[in-house]
């Protein structure tokens, strides 16, 4: 996808990741619809905060966050996306509406991402979180 440009590498990463999860995500989809879109060494910052929360490098680390991230949630739906800049760093907005896996709450909550993208593929990713607490507590079973 060298002569792609990023808003196409994005917008093509979006519907081929809503794809992935329609399919059943981790362990019944294949990560190869997706794994076009990244550099072999793309590098995904999650917030420590995050109950999948870390750095997770290259298509094998993205494919061990998917199965992470679906662990937790049930329902994962971007409800609506902003591309707020669209140069080698872009910057999107989402809305996400989620299903905790282990509580059943819901919750709607925004994300702000930093995606660099090179040659046609991105190659870093910085999600920001709002209230990483908040998200945190509706996945959290209180005993």
């Amino acid at each position: 996808m060298p002569s792609a440009t990023t808003t196409d590498v994005l917008t093509g990463m979006y519907a081929a990741e809503a794809a992935y999860f329609e399919a059943g995500g981790p362990g019944r989809a294949s990560f190869t619809t997706l794994a076009p879109f990244f550099a072999e060494d793309v590098v995904l910052y999650q917030a420590e905060g995050m109950p999948y929360g870390g750095i997770w490098r290259g298509h094998a680390g993205l494919e061990r966050f998917f199965v992470a991230m679906a662990a937790v949630w049930e329902l994962f739906e971007m409800v609506e996306q902003e591309f707020l800049a669209t140069g080698e760093t872009a910057v999107v907005r989402t809305e996400v509406r989620a299903r905790a896996r282990a509580t059943g709450r819901e919750l709607q909550f925004p994300i702000l991402q930093t995606l660099r993208v090179e040659g046609g593929r991105i190659t870093e990713i910085h999600p920001f979180y709002w209230d990483t607490k908040a998200i945190a507590a509706v996945c959290t079973v209180e005993r």
